[in-house]
This record gives structure tokens, C-alpha cells and sequence, in this order.
């Protein structure tokens, strides 16, 4: 089991949050997922045996969320 905040940024309406929490959390391996809008970070809760937290990052980077940095 894994956890991480991906700091992101461009989230401009809660629509933003949706969108985050179904993608990433329909991922396989994916257990959690708290979009926090005003600190523009995505806390993540994963099985890593499933999924990496470079598969994570890179979905939500495709949704259009650049990520700046991830905290452990």
C-alpha cells in the first residue's frame, strides 16, 4: 500500500475535482482519492503491486493538472 499528495495546479472549479476523483479512482489499484481544491493537491491511497505512482501522476497530468511535485 502506498500514499502521496500530488501537488498540482490549474484546478479552476469543483467540476476539476470530479473529474480527478473518477479517473484516478476508477484506476486499477487505486483505493482512495481527496482532491483538496484550495491546496491545489490530490492525496492518493494505492495498492503499488497494481499500480504506479508514475501511471498516477501521468493520468492526472492528462486530465490537464500539471504536477509539480509529490509529498510522501
Amino acid at each position: 500500500m502506498a500514499q502521496a499528495k500530488f501537488v498540482t495546479e490549474g484546478f479552476s472549479c469543483p467540476s476539476c475535482v470530479k473529474k480527478i476523483e473518477k479517473t484516478v479512482g476508477s484506476m486499477d489499484g487505486v483505493n482512495d482519492v481527496t482532491v483538496m481544491f484550495n491546496a491545489g493537491k490530490v492525496k492518493v491511497d494505492w495498492d503499488d503491486v497494481v499500480v504506479s505512482e508514475d501511471a498516477i501522476s501521468s493520468t492526472i497530468g492528462k486530465l490537464g493538472y500539471p504536477i509539480r511535485k509529490v509529498q510522501k
